[in-house]
Formats: structure tokens, C-alpha cells, sequence
């Protein structure tokens, strides 16, 4: 009777031992989830900030390059798309990478306009707009970080076991699709 005793507690201690693990990895793999779900809120308010101050920059540029209808309806355009609900990441990603280069079109279209340049409601619409584009940059950078310790526990053994016994998924990364970003920068002497 004594050893069958013994032998139970050592099965009912092992057992809660496993339980304990799961459970701290199930746990870790919840903060996981929800610091990328957080980080991309984050994301996802720079984005609505930036949508909200493309319009305002597209009608103070009309004010003074009225001429330029095509480009003015391309920023709105790619604006709209960049706003509207998106099935995935990558899709956003795409969008959003379109809108940067429609609003670097506009910034162009400025330099032809000294007296827009100069004036200050451009002025502080392009430096929000810097400044809204530098806080999307930490944010991204912050979301892919929190993506890439969600999938470091997802694919590691043991934690993949708990992740594929309560089906957690991989999320996706956040990506600049920019080449000018990506090159390394051309010195001459």
C-alpha cells in the first residue's frame, strides 16, 4: 500500500509539473499574441493619423498648383485604398507603400512652387507628416520585433507543442516594400 502511494505521488507530481508547463507556455504564447495584436493598434493609429493629414496636404498644394489634377486624384486615390479595410498585412503594406510614393510625388510637385514652399500651413503639414511617418517607422519596427518573438515560440521546441495543441497562428510581418530604403547609398567623390 505504501509504495502504490508513493508511486501515485510521484505520477500526481509529474503531472502537475506538465500542467505547470503548459500552462506557463500556453501563457507566454497569450502575451505573445496580444503584445503583436497591441503593436499593431499602434501601427494602425499612425496610419489613421497619416490618412487624416494627406487631404489636408493635397488641398493646400491645390491652392497653388491647380494645374495638377492627375497627381492630386493619384494621392487621393492611393489614400483612399491605403484606408479602406484590408484582408491581410501584406495587402495593407502594399497599399500603404503606394500612398509613400504618391505623397513623395506631391512633396515633388512642391519644388515647383516657391511660393508654396514657403507657405506655413504647408510648412506644418509636412513636418506632421515627418514627424506621423517617423513614429509609423518605431511603430513598425516594434510590431515586427513583437511578430518575430510570436513566431520564435511558435516554431521552438517545446512551446510549438502547447502553440499547435491550441492552434495559435504566425503573424505577419509588417514590411517596407521600398527600394530606396533598401539599396545602400551611392558616394561620389
Amino acid at each position: 500500500m505504501g509504495e502504490s502511494l508513493i508511486l501515485l505521488a510521484i505520477v500526481a507530481f509529474a503531472a502537475i509539473l506538465i500542467l505547470g508547463w503548459v500552462a506557463g507556455a500556453y501563457n507566454a504564447l497569450v502575451r505573445s499574441r496580444n503584445a503583436v495584436s497591441e503593436s499593431w493598434a499602434d501601427i494602425d493609429t499612425e496610419l489613421h493619423r497619416r490618412h487624416d493629414l494627406i487631404p489636408n496636404l493635397v488641398e493646400t498644394v491645390k491652392g497653388y498648383a491647380t494645374h495638377e489634377r492627375e497627381t492630386f486624384e493619384r494621392v487621393i486615390q492611393a489614400r483612399n485604398n491605403a484606408a479602406s479595410p484590408h484582408a491581410s498585412k501584406a495587402e495593407q503594406a502594399k497599399d500603404e507603400n503606394a500612398l509613400t510614393g504618391s505623397v513623395r510625388q506631391l512633396f515633388a510637385l512642391a519644388e515647383a512652387y516657391p511660393d508654396l514652399k514657403a507657405n506655413q500651413n504647408f510648412i506644418e503639414l509636412q513636418q506632421e507628416l515627418a514627424n506621423t511617418e517617423d513614429r509609423l517607422q518605431r511603430s513598425r519596427r516594434f510590431y515586427n520585433a513583437n511578430v518575430r518573438d510570436l513566431d520564435n515560440r511558435l516554431e521552438t521546441f517545446p512551446s510549438n507543442i502547447v502553440a499547435s495543441m491550441f492552434s495559435f497562428k504566425a503573424a505577419e510581418y509588417f514590411e517596407v516594400d521600398e527600394p530606396a530604403v533598401r539599396q545602400a547609398p551611392v558616394v561620389k567623390f
